[in-house]
């Protein structure tokens, strides 16, 4: 080899070397930034339960329905700059449930399906509740379901059974978060109904319980909070439920609820709110067509919410739309051509049948207006993630529900 080809190809050996160096300073320098990197003043992490992709193109049909198109109209969350896609299988189902689905978003940990903030070996998981909590973060937690299930028990309590719904209250005091909300709470008394009332051991604890947003009005507790519906004193409040007995009108919806969460925790302070549409879910187990729509609605006025005090803080505020799993396996067509017939959603126009049970005659009833369900129970399809804000290009792309935690928490 002459003289001259072994200069070039030491010269070219070099430059490999310099670049490769070059790439690791550089690597080493934005894992420095990363680590750097603050995360958004006030954060709104915003979980559909069962909602995915489907579910929310339904309700995105309907609206365009309603608007006389075929489509075009969107939910407020739809329309958030990043869309990225999250993977939600479990530590022991590649078909999760929403505790294990709730720890891994909460904690950035799997878990088996059922345990709830804890891993396998029942070790206890921190949440991004309190990893925010111990950064100075006033934390709010709650849900148009029942404060102590799944979801939301999975930012503050450490169960190896979802179940255990009286000892899952038990751990709000423990938190020292400032704001609990939900539609009441399971086992008020207890599973055998023989403990003591679950608020008065709240309120021996510190936490002021309101029954209303009327009661959290004339509140002058600034400890600590648990709002809970009127219509739920001292009564347990019931699983599964998503037919209200009271006048909608007269309810707190959840959008309601988050603003007086912003409210009471105030923006002089920054705050961490994890907030639930659990009902959705509900409606998808009963194939429930008409009440899923309607729970996705009232999900996307907490949305709203949170998107109009993002208009105030653009550059502090990060909000994460996304859901713990896919429940019914939802298909916008079923077995009638190309045409989804929203005539008659609103008034149920599908004769009842004394044969079917409730849930097959929503699933009867959905099929006649060409919706159609797979399943009754979650499904192992990957659900969406929307993001607006401080921090939002990270939920950009393919993501597992693991990443979440490191993406708010910014660890």
């Amino acid at each position: 080899m002459s003289r001259l080809k072994k200069t070039l190809l030491y010269v070219s050996a070099a430059i490999v070397a310099l670049a490769a160096v070059g790439a690791i300073f550089k690597d080493d320098a934005t894992a420095k930034a990363r680590k750097k990197e603050k995360p958004a003043k006030y954060i709104f992490v915003m979980i559909g339960d069962g909602m995915g992709a489907t579910q929310v193109a339904a309700a995105e049909s309907y609206l365009s329905y309603k608007a006389g198109k075929l489509g075009g109209e969107q939910v407020t969350f739809t329309r958030f700059p990043v869309l990225g896609l999250c993977t939600t299988f479990s530590a022991n189902s590649n078909i999760t449930d929403s505790a294990a689905s709730g720890t891994a978003i909460a904690t950035g940990n799997k878990t088996n399906n059922h345990f709830l903030g804890v891993a396998p070996d029942g070790t206890p998981l921190k949440s991004m509740a309190y990893a925010m909590h111990e950064k100075g973060y006033n934390v709010g937690i709650m849900s148009s379901v029942p404060v102590n299930h799944a979801t939301p028990g999975a930012f503050y309590a450490h169960r190896k059974d979802r179940n255990d719904y009286y000892e899952i209250s038990l751990e709000i005091p423990e938190s020292n978060f400032e704001f609990f909300a939900g539609s009441g709470i399971l086992d008020f008394n207890g599973k055998k109904g023989n403990l003591e009332d679950i608020d008065k051991v709240l309120e021996s604890k510190g936490y002021d319980v309101c029954y209303g947003l009327g009661e959290l009005a004339e509140s002058d507790d600034e400890s600590g909070v648990v709002v809970i519906p009127a219509s739920q004193k001292k009564e347990a409040a019931l699983n599964y439920e998503i037919e209200h007995d009271e006048d909608p009108a007269e309810e707190d919806r959840l959008g309601e609820v988050l603003e007086a969460a912003i409210d009471y925790l105030g923006d002089d302070e920054p705050f961490f709110i994890m907030c639930e549409g659990g009902e959705i879910d509900w409606a998808a187990h009963d194939n429930n067509i008409t009440e899923m729509i309607d729970a996705i609605s009232r999900f996307d006025e907490a949305v709203a919410v949170a998107y109009e005090f993002y208009l105030e803080h653009p550059d502090e505020t990060l909000i994460v739309v996304t859901a713990d799993h896919e429940t019914g396996g939802i298909t916008i067509g079923s077995d009638k051509g190309y045409m989804v017939d929203w005539n008659g959603i609103e008034n149920d126009s599908l004769p009842a049948d004394k044969d079917m049970n409730e849930k097959e005659r929503n699933r009867a009833f959905s099929v006649a207006h060409n919706i159609g369900w797979t399943t009754f129970d979650h499904t192992g399809a990957p659900v969406p993630v929307y993001a607006i804000g401080k921090g939002a290009e990270k939920f950009a792309g393919r993501i597992d529900n693991t990443d979440i935690y490191g993406k708010v928490v910014c660890e």
